[in-house]
């Protein structure tokens, strides 16, 4: 739509964890600017206080893998921009740049510059890709806007989307700026996107664009935009980096869904009071093997932090289809020995604890604090020994048809990855099944991978 280029061939290294045996190509073959299919009529669209935190995070980035459509891929790609540019008519935000009005007020200007399009050809098959090491070149060659950062959206569009062709597949790479969703209102625009590639006339699930919903105070930052300059020199790896992430092991372990009742099971053991949800539990038994696997000493501190969606927690709770960052983080906090001498009741207990204290007063004070004292975020934040999820297996994220199937496997990239960063998502068969995608040290790594207990085959 507009500029469109032809790009070399790069060689990528090889993903080891499925011993490959060869370094695969990513053949970047076109790039283009998808824009909405009408004019948006709105100028602006304000970022409030659960947004604005996020402005030194990157860009979140997901991964969808499907086997090959029936359809040829030139044809396939037509469809998928097309409904592109009919889905960003609906989140017409994404479609902006960021952007300081005349106080000094982050924002997007909501200017229909569109989105970055990317089409590209690989000779890596599924099966190499399906558990890879999201640090692995091949894996940061299949999405956009590798250790970008979201104040770059000045300059850069709010979303890059890379199709690959495989051997036997399709990817779906998809990097989304922080500073204008969370978790849940990213699926929500995927989900659109592919109702809309499959041939619907209409989305299920308008957005809402109405950020005053959620919060209607002005906070001003002490930034400076970056340049097109500042950032090819650097700019980008303010807050961790490809060189740092690349010291990271990320696996993916799954739990069946009897895996995932027996850890249950085992958490509400001799429980008397409220039962631990299926979540609860299952955070308690990440918690304890990340733990163990670290080697900590007993009287070391260890912190799981969790981003809670705060939808329906505040008063009154927002609709379903608001579209923006509506998350804070909460955070339970133990001495390891304490941890590790209990069974995961304990653990448990803690998590369900801070879950339910987190009502509208809570997430309403937390948000005056920070406009008193504004602080954007760093990786740092999550805390100390930390387990960190920031992701729900209840997006269903399988649910994303374009039209030639659901996925074969949702995942994360590398960006915002650090040790002890967790993401779930529901597993393929579905039925309460859980993946959990979690980076950590080599070492750590090593160490959980070899724990039968963590592993449930003790």
């Amino acid at each position: 739509m507009a500029q469109e280029s032809l790009q070399l061939v790069r060689p990528n290294g090889v993903c080891d964890q499925e011993k490959v045996g060869h370094a695969h190509m990513i053949t970047v073959l076109k790039k283009s600017c998808v824009c909405p299919a009408q004019p948006s009529d709105q100028k602006y669209c304000d970022l409030v206080t659960f947004d604005l935190p996020y402005v030194t995070f990157h860009y979140n980035q997901k991964i969808l893998l499907y086997p090959s459509p029936s359809q040829g891929f030139s044809s396939m790609v037509e469809s998928l921009k097309k409904s592109l540019s009919e889905a960003l008519v609906h989140f017409y935000p994404l479609a902006g740049r960021l952007c300081l009005d005349e106080e000094g007020i982050l924002k997007v200007d909501c200017n229909d510059a569109g989105v970055d399009f990317i089409e590209a050809s690989s000779d890596a098959v599924l099966r190499d890709l399906k558990d890879c090491d999201s640090s692995s070149d091949v894996m940061q060659d299949l999405i956009p806007y590798v250790d970008t950062l979201n104040s770059d959206g000045f300059f850069l569009p709010m979303v890059g989307i890379q199709v690959t062709k495989l051997i036997d597949g399709i990817v779906i790479g998809i990097a989304i700026n922080h500073l204008i969703v969370d978790g849940y209102s990213t699926w929500q625009f995927v989900s659109s996107w592919a109702e809309l590639c499959r041939g619907s006339s209409v989305i299920s699930l308008p957005p809402s664009h109405d950020r005053a919903l959620a919060r209607n105070t002005k906070v001003k930052l002490n930034i400076n935009p970056p340049t097109q300059e500042s950032y090819a020199n650097g700019t980008k790896s303010a807050n961790g980096s490809k060189t740092a992430e690349h010291h990271l092991r990320t696996k993916i372990f799954h739990f069946s869904k009897k895996m995932i009742e027996e850890i249950k099971t085992r958490a509400n053991k001799n429980r008397e009071g409220k039962p631990f949800s299926s979540f609860q539990a299952l955070g308690a038994h990440l918690w304890h093997g990340v733990t163990r696997a670290r080697n900590l000493a007993p009287e070391d501190i260890t912190v799981f932090t969790l981003f809670i969606d705060c939808r329906a927690r505040v008063d009154p709770p927002l609709p379903r289809n608001y579209f923006g960052n509506a998350i804070q983080g909460i955070y339970g906090v133990t001495a390891v020995g304490l941890l590790l001498s209990n069974d995961l009741s304990f653990a448990a207990n803690l998590l369900q604890q801070v879950i339910d204290s987190h009502g509208a007063k809570a997430i309403k004070k937390k948000n005056e604090e920070w406009e008193q004292n504004p602080k954007l975020y760093g990786f740092s934040d999550a805390g100390i020994n930390c387990v960190t999820v920031g992701s729900s297996p209840r997006f269903e994220v399988y649910e994303n048809d374009f039209g030639w199937g659901k996925p074969v496997r949702v995942r994360s990239g590398c960006n915002n990855k650090f040790d002890g960063m967790v993401y779930l998502y529901p597993g393929q068969e579905g039925g309460g099944s859980v993946d959990v995608e979690i980076a950590l040290l080599p070492q750590t790594m090593d160490w959980l991978e070899t724990d039968t207990e963590f592993l449930l085959t003790n």
